[in-house]
Order: structure tokens, then C-alpha cells, then sequence
């Protein structure tokens, strides 16, 4: 079976969590979310964020998401893609040192990297950006230009994403379906939509 890497941690985005795992579960892939300093079986809090028109998302309480995978166990040739969710996990995680290190040896062997919302956080910190074009949530422009990468234009709605060779962005979870077929094509798999 073939295995994807999803980083996870407290007060990651509900939905972009959830539905990608969902997604790539029920197609066939064994998906590992892993956490530093969890181990399988234990959760993570998750937060829901809407745009409901103030200037910025809200933030609202959301479920709890068991890890299914031991962080300290991963071995990144035994996967064919990662997935980074956003939220405000990533704000922190980018501060472990494998955590960067993983996403330098996805990068390194060229594979399929998807990340959205804040999840190009970690990317930045990572030092994979420079010379390469995404989209994130709009206040992580600054931060991707000064990474040296290109800012691709987010729509108002949220929902597109954006393929740069092996990374595929979006700005938030109303671009799930174009983030994860733009994902799944890169994994090699056929999608019709």
C-alpha cells in the first residue's frame, strides 16, 4: 500500500486535517499523522476557521484527531507524499528541527509536497521556497516573498490552488477539491475532475 506523511499539531485546521485524510484514506493510500512529542493513538485539539467578513478568519473550538503514527518512527523513504494542513500548528511545529528536516528530504527526492493555509510556514522555515512559486492564507505573503519565493494571487473565495513541480498550494480549505486532485495527479494517480 502506498503511505503519505501528514504533520499534525494542536490547533490545526478541523477541516484541513480531516478532509484530507478522509480523502486520501478512501483512496486507497495508508495516510500516517504524526506530532512531535505524540505517539499513535493520542490526540490533537483542532480549531475550525471561518470567514464570516471581519478582516480575518474566526476561530472556533473543534474535534479532537487521534495521531495514527509514531512522529519519532518516520522514515521518509517509506513514503511518496506529505501533506502539511494549516492552521496555527504550523506556527510551531517549524520550530522542531525534524520536523524541517522531513520536508527538506521530501523535497530533496522530489516528492509530491502539498501544503495550505499556514502550512507554507513551515516550508519557509524549511528553506525549500527560494526560487519557487505558491499561495498560501494572504498574511503569509510577506513571508513567502522573503523567502524568495514567487506569491501567486488568491482569488476571493479561497479555492485555488497552485502547482509548482513538485508543490501543490492552496489559501484554505475551500480549495480542497482542486488542492487534492492537483496532489493526487502528482502522486500518480488519475483524477477526473
Amino acid at each position: 500500500m502506498k503511505k503519505i506523511l501528514l504533520l499534525a499539531g494542536d490547533f490545526v485546521e478541523d477541516y484541513e486535517i480531516m478532509v484530507p485524510f478522509q480523502m486520501l484514506h478512501m483512496l486507497g493510500y495508508e495516510v500516517h499523522a504524526v506530532c512531535p512529542d505524540k505517539k499513535n493513538g493520542e490526540t490533537i485539539a483542532t480549531a475550525i476557521h471561518d470567514f464570516e467578513g471581519y478582516q480575518t478568519y474566526t476561530e472556533k473550538p473543534g474535534h479532537l484527531f487521534t495521531i495514527n503514527y509514531n512522529f519519532d518512527e518516520v522514515k521518509t523513504e517509506d513514503y511518496i507524499g506529505l501533506v502539511v494542513p494549516g492552521g496555527r500548528a504550523p506556527e510551531y511545529l517549524r520550530l522542531n528541527l525534524r520536523v524541517l528536516e522531513i520536508v527538506r528530504e521530501f523535497h530533496a527526492a522530489k516528492k509530491p509536497i502539498a501544503a495550505i493555509c499556514h502550512g507554507p510556514q513551515i516550508l519557509i522555515s524549511a528553506g525549500i521556497l527560494s526560487g519557487r512559486s505558491c499561495t498560501a492564507y494572504p498574511t503569509l505573503k510577506p513571508d513567502i516573498m522573503d523567502a524568495g519565493a514567487g506569491w501567486v494571487h488568491n482569488n476571493r473565495t479561497f479555492t485555488n490552488a497552485f502547482v509548482d513541480g513538485n508543490l501543490v498550494t492552496a489559501p484554505a480549505w475551500p480549495a480542497h477539491p482542486g488542492w487534492m486532485a492537483a496532489f493526487i495527479k502528482l502522486l500518480g494517480a488519475k483524477v477526473t475532475i
